[in-house]
């Protein structure tokens, strides 16, 4: 069986490893000539070691907490579990190198434009603006967009600090030797947004990238025996936080689950994800009405299991 990968970002490149490890014969179409996301805020649960074992060794920092600030209050969160801070594209490179050790051909500089033909099976990780779900004529996720930029100083802080915006937040994570700064809000709002945060508090930038991020109401996954997406692609991203690594892998996980059988993903894609992005939605705007109108409703402190929220 010839399948294509498209996209060699973390799903594409996990699916692909996965795959050959099972002996099947895989080509991952990839545009970009490297391998690697750079813009990304590289904050990942304690979940990454279950299915990369490997990034135990490129751990910068453990985050235990995170601060929300409304306007007239700040909640502690803490997570029962840590997060990591993990550089993206180092953690690409480590899958890249499993994904070597395999007869797998992967095809970079090479921008699809159409569904490849000549394979058994196709799976579209090819993010955000994925052109496989365009060229399925699916429905389009909402797009946010993410920026994130670094001050240079060293920092001993071990939580993370969030404002929340419109409908998105503004992020500061501690790294090894520099500040991160970051905002995910809609795209025609969040740059706008973002530096005038930036001028209120006086803070310079560097580096600064971006990347879109995107969110549905529930999984994009075509009804097809032949084709499908993952990830990304699929819009399968947290409501709260735009994350979208770990239920990236879960996803990944249930196609391997379920392989050669796109059907039967798509059905267990839905049961899975659909109630937890009804309730993550519901939490987010119930969070977000009573910190910014009601925040004495809301406790000083809570604790909770990250993974299906932030």
């Amino acid at each position: 069986m010839k399948i294509a990968v498209i996209g060699a970002g973390i799903t594409g490149l996990y699916l692909s490893w996965k795959l050959s490890l099972r002996g099947y014969k895989v080509t991952i179409f990839e545009q970009k000539r490297g391998v690697g996301k750079e813009c990304c805020s590289g904050l990942f649960s304690h979940r990454i070691l279950d299915f990369i074992p490997q990034s135990k060794e490129i751990i910068e920092k453990e985050i235990n907490k995170t601060i929300i600030h409304f306007p007239k209050k700040s909640i502690e969160i803490i997570f029962n579990k840590p997060f990591f801070i993990i550089n993206h594209f180092i953690l690409d490179n480590i899958l890249l190198n499993q994904v070597k050790q395999f007869q797998i051909e992967i095809i970079l500089g090479s921008k699809v434009k159409k569904i490849p033909q000549g394979f058994n099976r196709v799976i579209g990780c090819d993010g955000a603006d994925s052109i496989i779900r365009k060229e399925l004529h699916l429905p389009e996720p909402r797009l946010y967009l993410g920026i994130q930029g670094f001050s240079d100083g060293k920092t001993n802080q071990n939580y993370v600090e969030t404002w929340p915006t419109h409908s998105g937040f503004i992020w500061k994570i501690p790294r090894t030797n520099q500040t991160e700064y970051g905002i995910m809000e809609a795209v025609p709002e969040a740059k706008k947004i973002f530096q005038k945060f930036l001028n209120k508090n006086r803070i310079s930038l560097n580096n600064q990238k971006a990347a879109l991020i995107p969110n549905h109401i529930k999984p994009i996954i075509p009804k097809k025996s032949n084709i499908t997406l993952c990830g990304d692609a699929a819009g399968v991203t947290k409501p709260w936080s735009g994350g979208g690594v770990i239920w990236s892998l879960i996803s990944a996980d249930i196609l391997l689950r379920n392989f050669p059988n796109f059907v039967k993903y798509r059905k267990e894609m839905n049961n899975f994800f659909i109630p937890k992005l009804i309730r993550s939605n519901i939490i987010k705007k119930s969070v977000y009405f009573f910190g910014k109108r009601m925040p004495y409703f809301l406790p000083k402190k809570y604790t909770i299991e990250s993974d299906f929220l932030f």
